[in-house]
């Protein structure tokens, strides 16, 4: 029972990731860093703490007295996750919602499930789940399998969209991804899927904060809410950073203030676009607690943000004027990722 809610908890979770860059198509005369730094601000300021208040009560006073050195490493995650977190925008702005997010997620669902339990093989803590512990038991190689067939799934997905740049011409290709560009979408997408999986490693660095909520009373179900708060200072930070930057540069900033625009649905919609993207760190943090192993909830969340969001480019039309080849070659590639998400939760289950 544990595992199926795990299940759908994650897959919540992954539908409002995939959906979240949804709203912001809506917007209208802003520049990308404009509704990108006012969704930023709801997703990552005001919407965790909210979270945190109404489901860990005392989440301020576990943030106040944890170590600085749990504080610290939480943070610079959150630093290193949110220069993912402000390329992932730009991966999908240049490659549309299905191809950007699958390659781009792809990298973050190997790294984010690969690399914590290599460090907790150098790094013994009781409890965590090793890379040595995996590859020992029959339900850890099959998570492992996982996640090499969801990357299979990723570079299938990878090639359809290249095939897709060779089947329609670049004024076709720009009515569904106005800014579309694959070669400066690609080296943006693969550099936001590393980074991006430093969102994992947050929550990592930041169980101690969820472990004395849990040893407070507080429902084990919310726990990482509380590690949340720290993790998106960090990712407020660098996007606050660039978004500054850029606005200075391209003279955006007067965009909150221009009457010609409609500033009072462009805030909603990006209130909107913030508050979705939260929610699925919010479910993450349910179906983590209850499936326990982190590579096992990191790969089922990427892989069901990658489902929905080529759901959402098959709604978008970006698939259309595409050959028949193409759009096998990108079913293809989502069939794999679907069989990668029932490959770990049945290695979870085990």
């Amino acid at each position: 029972m544990h595992v199926i809610l795990g299940i759908i908890y994650h897959s919540i979770g992954g539908f409002a990731s995939g959906s979240f860059y949804m709203p912001y198509n809506k917007v209208k005369k802003w520049a990308w860093e404009s509704y990108w730094i006012i969704g930023g601000i709801f997703s990552w300021l005001i919407v965790p703490p909210l979270a945190a208040y109404l489901t860990v009560p005392g989440f301020a006073d576990i943030i106040r007295d944890a170590s600085s050195t749990v504080l610290y490493f939480t943070f610079v995650m959150g630093l290193l996750w949110g220069i993912g977190g402000l390329t992932y925008g730009l991966g999908v702005r240049y490659l549309g919602m299905s191809l950007g997010n699958s390659v781009t997620l792809g990298f973050c669902a190997a790294f984010g499930a690969i690399v914590p339990s290599i460090y907790y093989s150098i790094n013994p803590t009781a409890g965590k789940i090793s890379f040595t512990d995996m590859l020992a038991s029959p339900g850890g190689k099959i998570v492992l399998l996982g996640v090499l067939v969801c990357i299979i799934g990723i570079a299938i997905s990878g090639k359809a969209g290249m095939m897709k740049e060779n089947d329609i011409s670049e004024e076709e290709s720009k009515k569904s991804v106005a800014e579309f560009s694959l070669v400066k979408g690609l080296i943006i997408a693969v550099i936001s899927g590393i980074l991006s999986s430093f969102m994992n490693f947050g929550i990592e660095a930041g169980k101690p904060m969820a472990d004395v909520a849990v040893a407070q009373g507080y429902n084990p179900l919310f726990q990482n809410n509380v590690a949340y708060v720290v993790i998106l200072w960090g990712g407020l930070t660098t996007n606050m950073i660039w978004c500054a930057i850029l606005s200075l540069k391209n003279k955006t900033y007067g965009d909150f203030v221009n009457t010609s625009s409609p500033i009072a649905k462009n805030v909603m919609f990006s209130a909107l676009a913030g508050t979705t993207w939260f929610l699925q760190f919010f479910f993450y943090g349910m179906g983590e607690s209850k499936l326990g192993n982190g590579a096992s909830s990191w790969i089922l969340h990427m892989s069901t943000i990658i489902l929905t969001a080529n759901m959402w480019g098959i709604v978008r039309h970006e698939w259309s004027g595409t050959s028949k080849k193409t759009k096998l070659t990108i079913t293809a590639g989502i069939a794999t990722i679907i069989l990668s998400v029932f490959l770990v939760g049945i290695g979870n289950s085990m």
